[in-house]
């Protein structure tokens, strides 16, 4: 075990920033795209510029055919641009369970997938000369307590058991005391956005397009498909929905769960540890570096709740900056930021054919690995649009339920649709729009209808419908965030009402400000 101790947190320690900042996007704007402007007509549509979408998008038009790239905000600045960007064949979920509900066979098939996604990011990162940061590095899935390096133990035996390459280590090279950890060779990291971003490049030309706020505002399956937005409709023979929250699919949103997990980039005194490091509590915390132009960042994320039913997000952030400091000298806090996971409630994403659908595919349920399942998806996905087989195909079936395995945690993730929808219609708003304070928001109930009122930094409000767009629930203000956030399946809009997160695809209805009175107009 780590002589060292825990770290008294330093008096010179920041306070957390002000507002969320990603370090991948802070370090790496990028380019600004167009938005669609007309009709248009391509062999493959993809909705999302993420990791899946901008990966499927280039193996498709290198394959000789056009694509359509389009995302109702910037490039890579979703969910992709607020990852952690561990690269790891690890999946996010014990190997026993996996092992239970997939088979061994199965369960091999994943770890098959997960490296040839890494080693997928190599080759292109080798083919295309990419300044990206990628580096090898070891996983560490460590425990600070006993009964976690007991339940370590265990993993151990299913690990080897469908082939990993892992052994128990006494040392984790952490700079505070745990009781050992598991040590995964040959994993990786790197900088998602200048990974993404020259990729996202290419793509333009020839017949294929990216697209910049263009809101998807529905998909429909057919010969040809239609996505129709509100600057056009595109049509092509395929669709790959890359949204990350499975847009319009009522079917797979059930076997799917959205938490927010909020993240930490620090300046600290010793040396930043190197790899990538993962522990066993609940909710679960992972740590790793990323070099700057100003030396190197550790990053520390966890903290994970489920979308619109935590009060005070902003506790999150100050939890994990006790965490921080329980563990490093920290000297500084420079970013911070929070992004979506979705939990797929057998273990392992869903990825193909759309339910019901001929030409519609999807792509969802990552879990705390989304890099890697993302490359993953666009690597399955783009097989079945070029008629290709695919080895991990009929495991990662959209369409699938494994009731034995799964039916408990199926039932505990769909309660929260009843329950919040009919609760919180119940529940009487009370306050006014005085009790609104800057950078807050809250619904109050303005002539019988639920209207969510918030204000920016310098006072000024606004107004739009509470009721979220997907089905109906109503709407929660994430205080850490500035966003509206839906707690039945996790949708989530800015200020304004504008989408952030799926499954919602229409923004939410604009109101007038209670007690305002309207503008006239000649």
């Amino acid at each position: 075990m780590m002589s060292a101790r825990k770290v008294t947190p330093s008096k010179r320690a920041a306070p957390l920033p002000p507002r969320s900042r990603s370090l991948w996007i802070a370090t790496a704007p990028g380019p600004s795209y167009a938005p669609l402007r007309g009709d248009l007509a391509v062999d493959v549509a993809i909705v999302g510029s993420g990791i899946t979408g901008i990966t499927a998008a280039g193996i498709l038009k290198d394959a000789g055919l056009t694509v359509a790239v389009l995302d109702a905000g910037r490039i890579a600045r979703g969910v992709t641009g607020h990852t952690t960007a561990h690269l790891t064949e690890v999946v996010d979920h014990p190997f026993g369970q996996l092992i239970e509900t997939f088979g061994v066979d199965g369960a091999r098939l994943a770890l098959q997938s997960t490296r040839a996604a890494v080693e997928h990011i190599a080759a292109t990162v080798r083919r295309l000369k990419l300044s990206c940061d990628f580096e090898r590095v070891a996983g560490y899935s460590y425990a600070e307590s006993r009964d976690g390096l007991t339940a370590l133990r265990e993993e151990l035996e299913a690990a080897r058991t469908i082939g990993l390459s892992v052994d128990l280590v006494k040392d984790v090279p952490l700079p505070f005391e745990t009781e050992g950890g598991l040590r995964f060779a040959d994993q990786a990291q790197f900088h998602v956005r200048r990974y993404l971003l020259p990729q996202a490049a290419r793509i333009p030309g020839g017949g294929c397009h990216v697209f910049e706020d263009t809101l998807a505002l529905e998909v429909k399956d057919g010969q040809p498909c239609r996505v129709s937005t509100a600057r056009g409709t595109i049509t092509a023979r395929d669709v790959l929905l890359a949204t990350h929250a499975p847009l319009g699919n009522k079917t797979v949103q059930t076997k799917v769960a959205q938490y927010r997990s909020y993240v930490l980039g620090c300046r600290v005194a010793r040396p930043a540890p190197v790899g990538l490091f993962w522990d066993d509590e609940d909710p679960y915390h992972y740590i790793r570096s990323q070099p700057t132009s100003r030396g190197d960042v550790v990053i520390v994320g966890g903290e994970d709740h489920k979308v619109g039913q935590e009060v005070d997000t902003e506790a999150r952030y100050e939890a994990l900056l006790g965490y921080a400091r329980e563990r490093f000298d920290v000297r500084s806090v420079e970013y911070r930021w929070s992004a979506q996971t979705l939990e797929p409630v057998d273990g392992l994403p869903y990825i193909g054919r759309d339910t019901g659908a001929g030409h519609v595919y999807v792509a969802t349920g990552f879990s705390g690995t989304g890099l890697t399942f993302g490359t993953v998806s666009a690597l399955v996905l783009a097989d079945a649009v070029l008629g290709r087989p695919n080895p991990w195909a009929e495991l990662y079936d959209a369409g699938r339920l494994k009731p034995a395995k799964s039916v408990g945690k199926f039932l505990k993730e769909n309660v929260d649709f009843p329950t919040y929808l009919v609760r919180d219609r119940l529940k009487k708003p009370k306050g006014s729009i005085a009790d609104v304070p800057r950078g807050g928001g809250r619904v109050l109930l303005v002539d019988g209808e639920r209207i969510a009122v918030s204000r920016n930094d310098a006072g000024t409000p606004s107004a739009v419908s509470a009721v979220c767009t997907h089905m109906g629930c109503l709407v929660r203000w994430n205080g850490a965030e500035r966003s509206w956030d839906c707690p039945c399946h996790g949708s989530r809009f800015d200020a304004a009402g504008h989408v952030l997160d799926g499954p919602a695809s229409h923004n939410l209805e604009p109101r007038p400000v209670p007690g305002r009175k309207p503008r006239r107009t000649r």
